[in-house]
């Protein structure tokens, strides 16, 4: 039984299972981003056994609390009461209790004022602990089909035109498959944008309500989903755009010319050739062969 007379335990299939005590430290609980079945269960016995659980909305983590059995009572930390209650939370780790944080869904720190506590816990010597589950930008990605061995999560886009543009303009040479967050109202005018600047030929998905009801994948070129959504009346729920990379254009002779030019001068054939073929993604032995005949076949 917990101080207070609190008892420290979760639920599971009517099963009350005790939580074991915590160490002293600052818990980062990843909580569901819709589906409350995607719980861990370390995260049930994080929550159930923190002395303090700090949340961005009471009344949305109760309903987490609730369907778990969990008595731990949550105290809000959001970016509106940041300044106060921020001290409070580190005035508990220092009397070595140890304190959860958790946001309304999905990963804390990832877009919301999260990172200040754990910035400040870190920068006085506490132990912060990720305890990981569900992420609406990983959700996203793997459910796009879109490429994944680089990606690159930029939070939301700025909500004026021109701004909005500027943003996305910081992104059109990167060579990974970018995430956004953004709200139902605005997507037509971030497809739109997206599309002139990045180009309308770029694949992208537009992800709803993850893990809800009524989740969708809408999949096409930007073009194609600005086009759909501007002709939506109205679109509900959250949502993640995932934009896949720029497609591969071919490298002009000329430009692989210069590139072994430069190339040589600091290294030796064989290295240049393996350089500029990881430049350009072009065979190594053709490259090599090519730079022999620039030399005059020598390779001298």
């Amino acid at each position: 039984m917990a101080e207070g007379g609190r008892q420290r335990s979760f639920r599971l299939h009517n099963m009350s299972i005790p939580a074991r005590p915590l160490e002293s430290a600052l818990y980062l609980v990843a909580t569901p981003i819709g589906n409350l079945g995607d719980i861990t269960l370390r995260a049930l016995e994080t929550l159930a056994g923190a002395d303090v659980l700090a949340c961005e909305d009471t009344r949305v983590t109760r309903v987490l609390l609730d369907r778990y059995g969990i008595q731990n009572r949550p105290y809000a930390y959001h970016e509106h009461n940041a300044e106060e209650a921020g001290p409070r939370l580190m005035q508990a780790l220092e009397a070595g209790k140890s304190v959860a944080l958790v946001s309304d869904a999905g990963t804390p720190l990832v877009s919301d004022p999260g990172y200040r506590l754990a910035q400040s816990a870190i920068e006085a010597g506490y132990r912060v602990v990720p305890i990981p589950g569900a992420s609406a930008p990983l959700a996203a990605l793997v459910g796009s089909g879109l490429p994944n061995a680089a990606f690159l999560f930029a939070g939301f886009l700025p909500t004026k035109d021109k701004a909005r543009r500027d943003r996305l303009a910081e992104f059109v040479a990167v060579s990974a498959t970018l995430m956004f967050f953004e709200s139902p109202h605005r997507i037509a005018a971030t497809l739109a944008a997206a599309a002139d600047v990045l180009g309308g030929d770029r694949v992208a998905s537009v992800c709803r309500e993850l893990t809800k009801t009524y989740e969708e994948f809408r999949r096409g070129t930007l073009a194609e989903l600005a086009a759909h959504y501007a002709d939506v009346d109205s679109v509900k729920g959250e949502i993640v755009l995932v934009i896949g990379p720029p497609p591969e254009r071919p490298v002009e002779a000329a430009d692989v010319d210069a590139i072994l030019t430069d190339l040589a001068r600091i290294l030796p054939t064989s290295k240049a050739a393996a350089e500029a073929s990881r430049l350009t993604g072009l065979s190594k032995k053709g490259l090599y062969q090519r730079l022999l005949d620039m030399k005059g076949g020598d390779g001298r």
